[in-house]
This record gives C-alpha cells, sequence and structure tokens, in this order.
C-alpha cells in the first residue's frame, strides 16, 4: 500500500481500535472501514475466548451470513488449509488460501463445499493476537475469479491484525469499567440451564434456565442457537481424527457478557445414553476465578505478574507465593506494585474487590 488515501483509512481504523469503543462499536468500525482499505466481497469478524479459541461473538457480511453453520462444521469438523486455530498457534498470523494450496483453490474442502456455491474465490485470514493471546479473527473475502490478494494485501492486514486484536482485548477491560443498559433480569445467583443437542446439533430440550440465559445472548443465531452455544456444542461434536481441528484440545467451554452485562460460562460435553450420542451445554454465571484469569489477561500483564495475582486470588500470603513461585519476596512486591498501578488500586483487598466486581453487574443502574 503506498502513500494516500488507503494509508489513511488505514491510520482511521487503527485509531478507532483505541478509541475505547465496546465490541459491537468496535465491530461495526470494523464492517465499514475495511471494504475501503482491502477492495473484498465480503468480511467476517469474530471474538473469541483467548483460552479455548472459541467464538464468542461473530458478524458477517453477505453471502457470509447465511452460512455461519457450515464454516464453523468446517473449523472443527473438516481437514483443512488455514484453520483458525492452527494460525493463532503459528509463527505466520496472516495467510491467503491461494498461497496455502498454491493456486489451487479446490484442494481447499471449505472453497469447494462451502465458498465456491457462494460465488467466492480466495479469502484472506488473520488470527488476531496481542500479549500472546488471541482475542479474535479475522476473515476477508473476495469474488471467484478474481485475482487473489497479492503479498502487499497481506502486509496491509499484518499491519492492521495487531491493533485490531488490541482493540477486541481492550473492549474485555472497557466492559469491567462501565456497565451500559439495564439491570439483569433478576436470576437466582448460581442458576445454571442445561441445552441438549443432538449429533446434528438439533435441539433436543432446553430448561427454562437456559431459555433465559440464551435470550440475553446478543447476536446472530445458527440452527436457531446463539453462535457461541453452537461454537461450544460443533467443537465437542468434531470427530477425534480431525487433523487441525480445535476439538483435539476437547475444551468445550467459553465465558463471554449477556447483552446485560452478567459474565456467563458455556461447557460443553458429551452424553450417552438410550438415545444415542448428544452433546449437552451447561449454561452458568462464570465463577470469579473464571472471570479473574480473562480480566488479568485482558488488562495485559505480563505472564509472571498474572502468575502472582492468581495466587493472590487464592487468598495465598507472600510467604505462599514464594514457596510456590521460587521466586524472592522482593520479586512479589515488585510484581504487586505493578499490578495495583494498572488496577488503580492500593491493597490487596481493593483488587480482589476490583476483580469480583468484574464479574457482578451492578443491581442499580
Amino acid at each position: 500500500m503506498g502513500t494516500g488515501i488507503p494509508e489513511r483509512r488505514l491510520e482511521r481504523l487503527i485509531d478507532r481500535c483505541y478509541a475505547g469503543l465496546d465490541l459491537p462499536e468496535l465491530t461495526i468500525e470494523v464492517l465499514r472501514r475495511l471494504p475501503d482499505i482491502l477492495p473484498v466481497e465480503a468480511v467476517f469478524f469474530a471474538s473469541v475466548d483467548p483460552a479455548t479459541l472459541l467464538f464468542t461473538s461473530t458478524a458477517a457480511q453477505e453471502p457470509l451470513d447465511g452460512a455461519g453453520s457450515l464454516f464453523l462444521d468446517n473449523e472443527y469438523g473438516r481437514e483443512d488449509v488455514n484453520k483458525f486455530t492452527a494460525l493463532a498457534r503459528g509463527p505466520d498470523k496472516v495467510t491467503s488460501l491461494d498461497r496455502a494450496t498454491r493456486g489451487q483453490r479446490s484442494e481447499s474442502a471449505r472453497y469447494r463445499e462451502i465458498m465456491a456455491g457462494l460465488g467466492l474465490g480466495d479469502e484472506l485470514r488473520a488470527a488476531l493476537t496481542a500479549g500472546g493471546d488471541c482475542w479474535g479473527v479475522l476473515c476477508l473475502h473476495r469474488a471467484d475469479g478474481e485475482a487473489g490478494f497479492c503479498g502487499q494485501d497481506l502486509d496491509v492486514l499484518r499491519k492492521l491484525a495487531p491493533h485490531l486484536a488490541e482493540g477486541l482485548r481492550r473492549t474485555v477491560v472497557q466492559e469491567t469499567l462501565r456497565r451500559k443498559g439495564p439491570a439483569p433480569r433478576p436470576a437466582p445467583p448460581g442458576t445454571a440451564g442445561v441445552i441438549v443437542l443432538d449429533q446434528e446439533l438439533a435441539l433436543v430440550s432446553i430448561s427454562p434456565d437456559a431459555e433465559q440465559w440464551l435470550a440475553r445472548l446478543p447476536g446472530p443465531r445458527i440452527v436457531g442457537l446463539p453462535v457461541p452455544v453452537y461454537s461450544v456444542a460443533a467443537h465437542l461434536a468434531t470427530p477425534d481424527d480431525v487433523p487441525g481441528s480445535a476439538a483435539a484440545d476437547r475444551h468445550g467451554s467459553v465465558r463471554l457478557r449477556t447483552s446485560d452485562g452478567q459474565w456467563l460460562s458455556l461447557h460443553a460435553t458429551r452424553l450417552r445414553g438410550p438415545a444415542g450420542h448428544q452433546i449437552g451445554v451447561v449454561v452458568e454465571p462464570a465463577p470469579a476465578a473464571e472471570i479473574g484469569s480473562l480480566i488479568l489477561a485482558a488488562h495485559g500483564l505480563t505472564p509472571a505478574q498474572n502468575r502472582v495475582t492468581a495466587l493472590v486470588l487464592e487468598g495465598c500470603s507472600t510467604h505462599e507465593i514464594v514457596e510456590r513461585l521460587h521466586v524472592s519476596a522482593y520479586t512479589v512486591q515488585e510484581h504487586l506494585t505493578a499490578v495495583f498501578a494498572r488496577f488503580g488500586v492500593r491493597s490487596r483487598r481493593e483488587l480482589i474487590a476490583a476483580l469480583l466486581s468484574s464479574h457482578r453487574p451492578s443491581q442499580e443502574e
């Protein structure tokens, strides 16, 4: 990309990543501005749980928006090139379909079975990583028959990707600092809901509590299920022998926030019984420890600071932290001083209160 309007447009989008936007606002900016930076037919943009790389939100332009289940089934259940999990864990976070197949797009099951039928050709994918964690993914599509993405296009996305990742990371921080909208509707603390799906991920049964939780999840639906629910289930339904599949990790869980500010955990598990193999998804308020680890990562703490803070959350004393981490008391205090500064607190008690309050929405908005 040379100088001029495209470069200025790129810089404007980068600026928006640091503007304190929430996730819906950042998503709108990405979908609106990217086609003016790189000529594309459609954009797919998603946030993920950095612990499992499963989707917590998705946004897609036509003609992608009606094919979500097909792309997720490919991501978790088919051998293919440029899987998002492979990009997130590999050395190069950005690559194109044409480069991966050396111009032979039909070698990709995703192209043969989905994209060609939608009139799409080359795709440019990126894993959006910041602070050593993946916070989201991006996929750009061009029309079939057109020239694929060139090296200059990849360079543009490589420049943009870390800033998009930082923008996504900051949306988690923003959610802990401000609470928008009405107070959550009453729900008994700790109440869990259960969803049962068959092997084709069709709904078999759902508890009333699960229905209430799902009604609070924003975003598109796939076969009637919010994308995060479908994502954890599809991931777990994947055969164990699919190379490059996220299912190889066997962690069917994700943390996300409802439209009214409640942190939830979704956990999928395999079920066996007279009806055959099924998938169960438990929907429940997220424990403080689970959200604490996510918030710590979102605040960009170093691995050492994370380890110390996690032990503080467990109630460990300085002596216990020294014994468990094999570091000096001075080092522990040095890390805690940096963490206190990051969260704007002055003591362990204030730090714990800040982290715990991040996952409990106020009842008085």
